[in-house]
């Protein structure tokens, strides 16, 4: 079991006390991380970060100021996170994932715009993956390793490639759907449960 730090102070999300371990060689500057949340060797938290509760960000990642972080999210190794990205509930990024915040970068150019960036809840980003900036990834949607999404991706659509490009619709659990006998209906082989395309990705329905 982990030998917990504790603190006495409140959550931006449960106004609760918290318990959440930092490695003694973490910087994290924040106070704002939920219960039971870990943050392991060499990451460095700036002010100004909210984190949820149950999270887990491994060695080597960085996270700068005004980023939102859920409950459940998972940053794997090498990522570095910064202003303007907000990832909901449940989210799953994968080591070495790549995001900006300026779609026009110039050196020390500090009065550039900020460009914000959504990770919707579920979704899950594969090892290598590279975001731009502005892009909205959504619920439950997946991408393969080295993806490069340069547009929105709808909830629970599959996408790889670069550019990355749509390649099916996944379930909650990441197995892809297949065609049910209505048009634009899914199902799910290992749920049974269906799904309806709409404008915005997949509905799900009652088993």
């Amino acid at each position: 079991m982990l030998n917990l730090k504790y603190y006495n102070m409140s959550t931006f999300n449960t106004g609760t006390p918290l318990t959440y371990y930092v490695h003694p060689s973490a910087i994290v500057d924040t106070t704002d991380i939920g219960y039971g949340t870990t943050i392991w060797a060499f990451v460095h938290v700036l002010n100004n970060v909210r984190i949820g509760a149950d999270c887990n960000i491994c060695d080597h990642c960085f996270v700068e100021n005004g980023v939102i972080l859920g409950d459940n999210v998972t940053l794997k190794c090498g990522v570095y996170l910064w202003t303007g990205i907000t990832a909901e509930n449940n989210v799953f990024i994968g080591p070495n994932v790549v995001f900006t915040n300026n779609v026009r970068p110039r050196s020390k150019d500090r009065l550039a715009p900020i460009v914000y960036t959504l990770l919707k809840h579920g979704c899950s980003l594969g090892a290598n993956s590279t975001i731009l900036a502005g892009v909205t990834i959504g619920r439950y949607a997946l991408t393969g390793i080295a993806s490069v999404v340069t547009r929105d991706v709808k909830d629970y659509a599959l996408v790889y490639g670069n550019p990355a490009r749509q390649h099916g619709w996944i379930d909650e659990q990441g197995q892809k759907l297949e065609a049910a006998p209505e048009p634009g209906y899914w199902v799910s082989a290992t749920t049974g449960r269906r799904y309806r395309e709409a404008s915005h990705g997949l509905v799900p329905e009652s088993v």
